[in-house]
């Protein structure tokens, strides 16, 4: 498959470098142009391309970037073919975002990014976290391997990010359309939990919709707290913490 990663900090990284390992096509670019991209980035076979390289005939396209970083790309996103499967991993936090005034009310956040691109998206690898995401993949059918849920509201895009999931070393749980994707942000049961398929959907459904914010700037305070300017604790500190707050 064709992909084109949008975004070289550390998740677009670590995608680009784990499905190209898997036998993908992948072109990485960021804002910035391909001459900035990294050699680790390219360490398993991705390419670095410009963005409107990376996106040209491609079988799927990752988000990986903030919100902030949509504004530049919202019309070649917008212009890709019906049939090219756009994944969105971001997650949004005040205070590192611009304040969107839709998800502070309570708006799915890739419902809001799907209305912003006029486009289907879909919603993988948002719930993983750092550390985790680069030290836990694992063969398929391995003990301990780490589930994460997959939302989107066609199911070919599902179908096709579960695939694409399973390529970087974890099992993916289809999560149903956009519309219940908020279980999967930052605050729920399943943020940055590391929890395994069987445990994944009883998480999902016992997410809290209006409590969500409240646990995603505790934990922002606490993990300040904890590690103040320094790197990511270590990925089980992460999770001790994590299921701690949000569980």
């Amino acid at each position: 498959m064709k992909i084109g990663v949008l975004g070289t900090g550390f998740m677009g990284k670590q995608l680009a470098r784990k499905l190209a390992a898997a036998g993908h096509q992948v072109n990485a670019a960021n804002s910035r142009g391909p001459g900035t991209i990294d050699d680790d980035v390219l360490s398993t076979g991705a390419v670095a391309a410009t963005v409107e390289d990376a996106v040209h005939n491609a079988d799927a396209v990752v988000l990986a970037m903030p919100h902030p970083g949509h504004e530049k790309i919202r019309a070649l996103i917008s212009s890709l073919p019906e049939d090219v499967v756009v994944i969105d991993i971001s997650n949004y936090f005040p205070g590192r975002d611009p304040v969107n005034p839709e998800l502070e009310a309570g708006k799915a956040e890739t419902e809001w990014v799907q209305e912003y691109f006029g486009r289907p998206i879909a919603k993988a690898w948002n719930n993983i976290g750092m550390v985790s995401f680069e030290m836990k993949g694992l063969p398929a059918g391995a003990p301990g391997r780490v589930a994460l849920p997959v939302a989107g509201d066609r199911p070919q895009d599902r179908e096709v990010a579960m695939a694409l999931v399973q390529d970087t070393g974890f099992d993916a749980f289809d999560a149903g359309p956009l519309s219940g994707s908020w279980r999967q942000q930052p605050g729920s049961p399943v943020y940055i939990t590391d929890l395994s398929y069987e445990e994944l959907g009883p998480a999902l459904s016992s997410a809290e919709r209006e409590r969500l914010p409240r646990r995603r700037d505790l934990s922002a305070q606490v993990f300040a707290e904890r590690v103040g300017g320094r790197a990511s604790p270590d990925a089980e500190t992460v999770v001790r913490i994590a299921r701690a707050l949000f569980m």
